[in-house]
């Protein structure tokens, strides 16, 4: 056989397959036969967790270059491998239906073995966690975040806490949107109100749409929709916001087909994550009850405080709160259907 690539080379097998030792196989312990899959069931979450690190982060390279137009490939390319992102979370959740086949008993069987270590030391799926944009303000448990970290590792987390986000950059991007600063767009309107007349026009009928107990909305819609600044806890500044809400009402424009596809994206994303993080705390209260976690945290109780609390992208899912009927729409302008349509 010819010398060059060979499978077991190329894949690195040998550091792979030989990567699972098992601390019941050590000197003075039982052997546990489920530890085996325990470990490479988590090995091969890290590797999907590398996996989707690298795709985020060039989409974030993308996105930093500024100069993004809405039906470039760009675009396509980011939507593609954010698509990919939520595939793979489809698979990180069905892999805990594998690992539920571990009763148990079968756990206690090697689970003290493993203290301190923790699935909470997981540096990777943190890195993930600050590159989409989870604040640290908003995490749930602070104290414990990086507490039960090697400080070199924490110093990791730190340096990418630094880095701009995902949501930071998605920000910018609906920020540059250009249609409410160009004045062509809205021949005979009075352009310099302190209100956009699409959003004075929008609002009104938003208003008519709501029944009796919904009538706060329109506070809402005010403060989020219509402000002129952004508070610091926010996200998502109301330009922007105004953006994806006008991205969502006229998604059916070829030119925003995109640009709705992203936003889309970016909510299954947040909604993977969630169903990942509800089958894992399911699973832990299955397999240890009411038992703390091996790295000392409180178990199901912190799990459950993480899924209400870490929702990155859900800032897009409240602007659904603000949608009307698509024959109650403000008509647009012929030169704006243009640009839209391709027309310009």
């Amino acid at each position: 056989m010819k010398d060059g690539v060979y499978y077991s080379d190329y894949l690195q097998l040998d550091k792979i397959l030989g990567a699972q030792q098992l601390e019941s196989d050590k000197e003075g312990n039982a052997h546990a036969h489920d530890e085996m899959l325990f470990i490479i069931i988590h090995q091969s979450y890290e590797l999907w967790f590398k996996q989707i690190i690298y795709e985020v982060g060039s989409v974030m390279e993308v996105l930093a270059k500024g100069q993004i137009i809405d039906n470039s490939p760009d675009l396509y390319t980011v939507n593609h491998r954010l698509k990919r992102v939520v595939t793979i979370l489809h698979m990180l959740v069905d892999k805990i239906t594998i690992l539920e086949t571990m009763t148990p008993l079968d756990f206690l069987d090697f689970r003290n073995m493993l203290r301190p270590a923790s699935g909470f030391q997981s540096i990777q799926f943190k890195m993930l966690e600050a590159y989409l944009g989870l604040k640290m303000e908003n995490r749930h448990g602070q104290e414990y975040y990086i507490s039960q970290l090697r400080p070199e590792d924490a110093q990791k987390i730190r340096e990418v806490e630094k880095v701009k986000p995902l949501i930071e950059l998605v920000n910018e991007w609906l920020e540059r949107m250009p249609f409410f600063d160009d004045k062509q767009y809205w021949q005979g309107e009075d352009t310099n109100t302190e209100i956009h007349p699409f959003w004075q026009k929008y609002r009104a009928i938003y208003e008519g749409s709501l029944t009796d107990g919904e009538k706060n909305n329109l506070n809402v819609f005010d403060s989020l929709i219509l402000s002129s600044e952004k508070k610091p806890e926010w996200s998502l500044s109301p330009k922007a916001r105004r953006a994806a809400l006008f991205i969502m009402l006229y998604r059916d424009y070829p030119l925003l087909q995109l640009p709705f596809g992203f936003i889309n994206v970016l909510l299954e994303i947040d909604e993977g994550i969630s169903t990942w993080r509800y089958r894992h705390m399911s699973m832990v209260h299955r397999i240890i009850g009411m038992r703390t976690g091996t790295g000392g945290s409180t178990g199901k109780d912190y799990l459950s405080g993480a899924l209400a609390k870490h929702h990155i992208f859900s800032e897009f899912a409240a602007l659904t709160s603000f949608l009307i009927e698509r024959n109650k729409l403000p008509k647009l302008s012929e030169e704006l259907r243009g640009k839209l349509g391709y027309g310009s």
